[in-house]
């Protein structure tokens, strides 16, 4: 049985390499192929401005931030100066991948017991006490100084002339842009409903208080925000609150470069950021599913289905018992993602019934928050390197607090932290939470992917997924970006949500087995919105896919010929 297990994994994996450049007939649209560069983002203003950006002598790495700072005045519900910032990058003539930490920290003085003296026992999401310390503009200038070639007046310009000069709404932007929860946070209507209702497509939005603090970092670089007058405005603002931020907690900060973490899945290498991220759990999840025949299931099969939720759910328990920030608890990363540990693992899943409680038993912890506004975005020039990055606000808008001048809104990231003292990801001063946005990245011989998919507790999930698509079935980019996908938000129960495109004959089979599925639209959000790109160093040639679930596209970058 195993000899015939082996065999049919070999054949499988050849059939996949054979067809990973090719379409498949339920794709909707075709990858972008050049021997230059491209950028994948989740607008298409985003991509055009980070392809400019190669064209005027930029490098991955410059086209990642001009495209991440016109994310941030074009999507500002999901991403911006007021959030976290995450990266890999892959050196195409060292062969060596770098891994950057630009989450935020909290306040000094914000610890357990000065919540409990002030009576809270609870965060609300949307509380001053759940904004951190943004990392996106330290994490530009850490990745501007280690590789980038093009300075920030020229890599912000594009998002200073959106800012300033407006831009008209695209589909997905007018139908996600109000958020009316928080209608009465200070500077929120004057900053996103200017004229006193929401946008529709087509509406031209204008945040020019956004523009310049865009052009004090263009000028002066991180220090405009962690050290200078803006800072004032910022902890002014977060003191008129109740908040406990001072100057010292944004001049203190500084991001962190990383190694990745990383696994093999059949014979692919596939790497995530270490803790304080969810990345662990997409390695974790692929660990166990290797155990499985998944290609002889067949694509979004019951088995194929009921094997990845339930390693979903097992590798998701062991991440939210031990993942917390790895500055404060040592995290046993080793152990998480040993072969030994996989191999009991997946000896737990049966295939006849789902489980609803998995261990750790002793697992009951429930994040206070669930936050799913991000972007992410992939971006590969001419020599092959390639940026995987992402940037958040975790939950739409953040807080929606937005200081005065400022222009953006500060992310809630602190609403992840536990209250109960003790525990990995329990609230302390200077601590980041643990964190959901992870980029990614996948390469076998002259093969190398930068790849992610947007979405809360959704990701470690749906980068299991686009792994399976692309190894296991022999999917492209297009294709593995636009299969139907499940995801499961919660940690207990077997509540699960998918596509609507995933077979009704196939839902019936997993409610037999004890899931409960909750039916979304065809291409829907809570799934999550990825891009990759992908070269191929043999050939010289550059690839990449955009997912259809957002306004964005691929785009390339085009030689200068005139």
């Amino acid at each position: 049985m195993k000899t015939r297990y082996g065999v049919l994994i070999a054949l499988a994996g050849a059939v996949a390499l054979a067809q990973q450049f090719s379409s498949i007939p339920e794709q909707g649209r075709s990858m972008v192929v050049t021997k230059y560069g491209i950028v994948a983002a989740p607008q298409f203003l985003a991509s055009q401005a980070g392809a400019h950006a190669l064209e005027a002598g930029g490098n991955a790495v410059d086209a990642a931030i001009a495209a991440n700072a016109v994310m941030g005045v074009v999507q500002p519900y999901v991403n911006g100066m007021g959030g976290d910032l995450f990266a890999l990058v892959y050196e195409a003539k060292t062969g060596k991948l770098y891994g950057l930490n630009s989450s935020g920290w909290t306040p000094k003085a914000l610890t357990i017991e000065y919540l409990k003296t002030h009576g809270i026992d609870k965060l609300d999401a949307i509380s001053v006490h759940t904004v951190t310390v943004p990392g996106c503009v330290a994490g530009w200038d850490a990745l501007q100084r280690r590789f980038g070639s093009l300075p920030f007046q020229k890599l912000l310009a594009p998002a200073i002339f959106y800012a300033e000069n407006g831009f008209p709404l695209a589909e997905r932007n007018a139908r996600y842009w109000l958020s009316k929860k928080l209608l009465d946070q200070p500077g929120y209507k004057q900053t996103y409903l200017p004229e006193g209702f929401q946008p529709g497509v087509g509406n031209v939005f204008k945040n020019p208080a956004l523009g310049e603090s865009l052009r004090q970092v263009a000028a002066h670089g991180r220090d405009a925000f962690y050290n200078g007058k803006l800072t004032e405005v910022m902890v002014k603002f977060l003191d008129a609150q109740g908040g406990t931020h001072t100057a010292e907690d944004f001049a203190d900060f500084q991001p962190e470069w990383v190694e990745p973490i990383s696994t093999t899945y059949r014979g692919w290498t596939v790497y995530e950021l270490p803790p304080n991220g969810q990345g662990i759990a997409a390695l974790s999840m692929l660990n166990i599913m290797e155990h499985f025949p998944l290609a002889s299931y067949g694509h979004n099969s019951a088995d194929a289905l009921h094997v990845m939720i339930e390693a979903k759910k097992l590798a998701y328990a062991d991440m939210i018992h031990y993942v917390g920030d790895p500055r404060f608890t040592p995290i046993p990363v080793k152990q998480m993602l040993s072969r030994e540990l996989a191999a009991e693992r997946a000896k737990l899943i049966q295939m006849n019934r789902a489980q609803c409680q998995v261990v750790p038993s002793e697992i009951s912890a429930q994040l206070n928050a669930h936050g799913n506004s991000t972007i992410y975005l992939s971006t590969i020039d001419k020599d092959g390197n390639i940026v995987s990055l992402i940037q958040s606000n975790f939950a739409g808008y953040g807080t929606g607090l937005v200081a005065p001048g400022a222009g953006f809104s500060f992310q809630n990231r602190g609403a992840g932290f536990e209250l109960t003292a003790g525990k990995p990801n329990s609230i302390a001063g200077h601590k980041r939470p643990l964190h959901t946005i992870i980029p990614a990245f996948l390469e076998k011989d002259d093969v190398h992917i930068g790849f992610g998919i947007m979405g809360g507790w959704n990701q470690a999930q749906a980068h299991a997924q686009f792994v399976a698509n692309f190894v296991d079935y022999g999917m492209n980019l297009q294709a593995a970006l636009e299969s139907a996908r499940f995801t499961k938000s919660t940690f207990e129960g077997c509540d699960v949500e998918m596509e609507s495109r995933i077979p009704m004959a196939v839902r019936e089979e997993l409610i037999k087995r004890g899931h409960v599925p909750q039916i979304l639209e065809p291409f829907s959000f809570t799934v999550g919105q990825g891009e990759a790109v992908m070269h191929d160093a043999k050939r010289g040639v550059n690839f990449a896919g955009s997912d259809p679930r957002c306004d964005g596209e691929a785009i390339p970058q085009s030689p200068v010929t005139f």
